[in-house]
């Protein structure tokens, strides 16, 4: 098989999978630092107590940035500022196609209250390969890890 071949039949695939376009905040203790990063486990699904940087998805009309100060709010009730997109993630689960834009982002007033997770961790670099993460997730991983101190 060459690979032209493999890569029109994976686009075709994906053509009929519906994407899901998500936000996720890759929360660190200072945007500058960068030596903590925040995770949450979910709490629900098939996917319950696997672990991943908090977001959602985007509503019609917002930005990515406005969808992950509303999502960080309603998850965690907190208020962040978003900085740069670290990267865009895209991954094919079975039934969906995922696009997830990861933006670093900080605490800005509040306190990270677990709304919807069932747990979280603040971790440093050493620490980001302790915990199993979403498919997804987990591929970001390198990028986060080549920033942090």
């Amino acid at each position: 098989m060459n690979s032209a071949w493999k890569r029109r039949c994976l686009n075709s695939f994906r053509i009929d999978m519906k994407t899901v376009k998500v936000v996720a905040a890759v929360i660190c203790d200072s945007i500058k630092e960068k030596k903590l990063i925040f995770a949450t486990a979910r709490g629900y699904g098939e996917s319950k107590g696997q672990w991943e940087f908090p977001g959602g998805k985007i509503e019609p009309g917002e930005t990515p940035q406005e969808a992950l100060v509303r999502e960080i709010k309603e998850e965690l009730d907190t208020l962040i500022s978003v900085g740069d997109l670290i990267d865009t993630v895209e991954y094919d689960y079975p039934s969906f196609h995922l696009s997830m834009d990861c933006f670093w982002c900080e605490v800005i007033e509040g306190e990270l209250k677990l709304l919807e997770a069932e747990d979280a961790k603040w971790l440093n670099k050493g620490e980001l390969d302790s915990v199993q993460w979403l498919p997804a997730d987990i591929t970001l991983i390198s990028k986060v890890k080549a920033f942090m101190k």
